[in-house]
């Protein structure tokens, strides 16, 4: 059988994901025991042991000034502002992407808008933002909306525009009215649409959250890891790292089990 027509089960799935991952692993092992070998107070690559103490001492000792346990007040704080902004940012892009998308008009008067707003760089806004919204929270959120709402909505009105015509003749020759169309057509077939931006929009979600974090912020994931790198702390940016890229992980695939149990019809038979 040709690889392209190769059928791979969940399990299988799995264990060939995980091969990569397990490679690097033994890989980073491999060169750690080395430095630490020639350099037993190697910083730069730590072994697994150190990163360990530093992450447990975080997650477990209070800070001494604030009584705070750092490494959850950390991810409570970037998680609050990261569903705050990606939740704005989906409101947005359902509304103004299903106008755009279906009413042709509102396509013309605010598709130009939405696309100059898309190809700025977000972060070239950062300043904008905190000399105008301030250093609080505020201008944090909205870097995140700025910077993933306008390509969501560029991506919703691209599907709701690309909807089959005869659906929307069909709807008319039923009676239905222009609003009546946007909310018993295009809505339904958008919404397994937005939560697919949605995903799309995280990666880029985080990078804007902590770069708002490393610049103007005394709690969050981002603004840990700025500030421990002076003192080149690998063993407490390399853990927070990789519990960024766990908790993106783990929302993603929320979303995909979102999408398919909201919207199974969207996605086919499964084999």
């Amino acid at each position: 059988m040709r690889w392209v027509s190769r059928k791979i089960d969940r399990r299988k799935a799995f264990q060939l994901g995980a091969l990569p991952l397990l490679t690097l692993a033994i890989l980073y092992l491999i060169v750690a025991a080395v430095r630490h070998a020639e350099n037993p107070a190697d910083r730069i690559i730590p072994l697994p042991g150190a990163m360990a103490a530093a992450l447990w001492g975080l997650a477990t000792q209070p800070d001494p000034l604030t009584g705070s346990l750092l490494f959850w007040a950390d991810t409570a704080a970037s998680l609050q502002r990261l569903g705050l902004g990606i939740g704005i940012a989906m409101a947005m892009a359902l509304l103004v992407g299903l106008i755009i998308g279906a009413l042709p008009p509102a396509r013309a008067t605010l598709g130009p808008l939405v696309v100059g707003i898309a190809v700025i760089p977000p972060v070239a806004l950062l300043p904008i933002l905190f000399i105008v919204l301030g250093l609080g929270e505020t201008a944090k959120v909205a870097l995140i909306v700025i910077g993933v709402a306008p390509v969501m909505i560029r991506d919703l009105a691209g599907h709701v525009s690309a909807l089959p015509a005869e659906q929307i003749i069909k709807a008319q020759t039923l009676g239905a009215s222009s609003w009546q169309v946007i909310l018993r057509v295009a809505l339904p077939q958008a919404m397994p649409r937005l939560l697919q931006a949605t995903r799309l929009a995280l990666g880029p979600a985080f990078v804007f959250l902590i770069s708002a974090e490393a610049i103007a912020s005394d709690v969050g994931l981002g603004y840990r890891i700025f500030l421990v790198r002076r003192y080149l702390s690998m063993d407490v940016i390399i853990p927070y790292v990789a519990w960024i890229a766990l908790l993106a992980i783990a929302m993603d695939m929320a979303l995909v089990a979102a999408d398919r149990r909201l919207f199974p019809w969207a996605h086919g038979p499964r084999s």
